[in-house]
């Protein structure tokens, strides 16, 4: 008898931890591991694969997809390394000269990552009315003077909700520079904000081999197990989409770390709206969960020093942790941690110096079967002033993103969960679902395929507007990895626009779905 394709591994890669976990299709944690992130992240990757199958034995042929979330695209661009060269076409002179490309981006990143860039006619108004016709001839100058570069990012004013001149330069630079030329169109990437959205393009153009060398490590990995298996990747609202998809959109893999644990945290606890706090080694990540989804940030958010305004979790991150240290002295918390370090450098574990995990042990809680050795009385003193300290600051926190509604279940999840008190004043009930510790691989190994989609339209055109990016979204999805007969639209948002002639507003659309079973989707993997 054939045995089930029925079970999905998470694979979670944080700055300290690296998790994973194995689902089956009941929503059962048939097996889940935790080591330190390696220095190579693809090492941890595969020892994390390796662990949980270990545990499986004979019933890894039951495994039928592998979620993996990755800080590899964060990594690059905070470290700024293996970056693509991009060229950047901007559409809208001359309404959009005034301040250039790039911005606002830290120097060294902005030197390693520009190939050259143009300022060229094009773009249109909000209403779909072309600024300039689209200067043809000086793309194709721009084009000739290139050298050394990677992929061409392509942002035109309003494109969002008008992207022909856009999808125009791409069959310009295919048919100038090859086929195989690599365009990205930022009204695949970003909403309306010209200069946010522009920032998104290039970073994902400039991510490009990161991504697909992340992509072509997991298909190895999972192969190297002998699965028969499809891959997806983690992004930043919490859903998922096929390796394909995140080679080509690798900056909406940026943000999925906190989406992830948000998603496992709701999953484990049953809660539907909840404030979820993952306590790692290094920090704190507080969010929200609205209908089972992460709250998304209505504000731009820097990524490496780079201003962006692609969807990412409303988050508030902390350097409050399990490895965060406390001054011997003063009792003053971080900013420094020792993190994937602590097992050697922390007291608990015979290390020298004093972190937040031995302020909780002293004050009783149970980490890792572990009593902390006796103390110095000035030491004692200041882990519990600490650890006070660490209490005041997710109080403050936790205030912060309530909005006043005391009512909410705060879901603790993470390895150093054992920081957050049972009676955070301002908070609902505390809940510690089981398997809390692995929540971001358990966010994974459990999220739908989704799509997002935007549009600006005329007041009285928006049921109109809505059905259209309602298609667009759902495309998407299915784009992603859900099941076409499956996938349905799980949010509307219709956004006033104030600097429009005409009543106007923006649609964006959401949509998610189951994944496609296996044998549908050989695309993504």
């Amino acid at each position: 008898m054939t045995a089930p394709r029925d079970l999905s591994i998470g694979v979670d890669v944080g700055g300290t931890n690296t998790d994973a976990v194995v689902i089956d299709a009941a929503g059962t944690v048939l097996a889940h591991t935790k080591q330190a992130t390696t220095e190579d992240v693809t090492g941890g990757i595969r020892a994390g694969i390796a662990n949980v199958l270990a545990v499986l034995e004979e019933d890894r042929s039951r495994v039928s997809r592998v979620m993996l979330g990755t800080t590899h695209a964060t990594n690059a661009i905070v470290a700024r390394r293996n970056l693509d060269r991009v060229a950047t076409i901007r559409l809208g002179a001359p309404a959009a000269t005034e301040y250039p490309p790039l911005l606002g981006w830290p120097r060294d990143l902005a030197d390693l990552v520009l190939a050259g860039s143009a300022m060229l006619g094009g773009g249109h108004m909000v209403d779909g009315t072309p600024i300039t016709p689209l200067d043809r001839d000086g793309i194709l100058r721009f084009l000739d003077g290139l050298q050394d570069v990677d992929a061409v990012a392509v942002t035109g004013i309003f494109s969002p909700s008008t992207p022909e001149q856009e999808l125009e330069v791409a069959d310009l630079v295919r048919e100038h520079l090859g086929p195989d030329a690599r365009v990205f169109l930022s009204h695949d990437i970003g909403p309306t904000g010209l200069l946010e959205r522009e920032n998104a393009t290039v970073l994902n153009a400039a991510l490009y081999s990161v991504a697909r060398s992340v992509t072509e490590a997991l298909v190895t990995v999972v192969a190297e197990e002998g699965l028969d298996a499809t891959t997806f990747f983690a992004q930043n609202d919490g859903t998922l989409m096929s390796l394909d998809y995140a080679a080509q959109y690798p900056v909406l893999t940026i943000g999925s770390g906190p989406a992830n644990s948000i998603r496992g945290a709701a999953y484990l606890s049953g809660a539907d709206n909840a404030i979820v706090i993952d306590v790692g080694g290094t920090t704190s990540d507080l969010g929200v969960v609205v209908n089972g989804f992460p709250r998304e940030s209505t504000l731009p958010r820097e990524i490496g020093g780079v201003r962006t305004n692609f969807r990412m979790p409303d988050v508030l991150s902390l350097g409050v942790g399990g490895g965060t240290t406390v001054d011997p002295g003063s009792g003053a918390v971080g900013p420094g941690s020792v993190g994937y370090r602590i097992s050697a450098e922390a007291l608990l574990f015979g290390g020298a110096t004093p972190t937040l995990t031995d302020a909780a042990a002293l004050a009783g809680a149970s980490v890792a079967g572990r009593t902390l050795p006796r103390q110095r009385p000035a030491t004692e003193t200041a882990l519990r002033a600490g650890l006070e300290r660490a209490h005041t600051l997710l109080e403050e926190a936790v205030e912060r993103l309530s909005l006043g509604r005391a009512d909410l279940p705060l879901v603790v999840v993470g390895g150093g969960g054992f920081l957050v008190p049972d009676d955070l004043p301002g908070a609902g009930p505390v809940v510690r679902p089981d398997h809390g510790d692995v929540a971001n691989a358990v966010g994974a190994a459990i999220s739908l395929a989704g799509g997002r989609a935007d549009q600006l339209a005329p007041l009285e055109d928006r049921e109109a507007t809505i059905a259209q990016v309602s298609e667009a979204a759902l495309a998407k999805a299915i784009q992603a990895g859900a099941d076409p007969l499956e996938v349905v639209v799980v949010d509307v948002l219709e956004t006033p626009v104030s600097y429009s002639d005409r009543p106007t507003v923006k649609v964006s659309v959401k949509a998610a779905g189951p994944l496609a079973r296996l044998g549908e989707r050989a695309e993504a993997r």
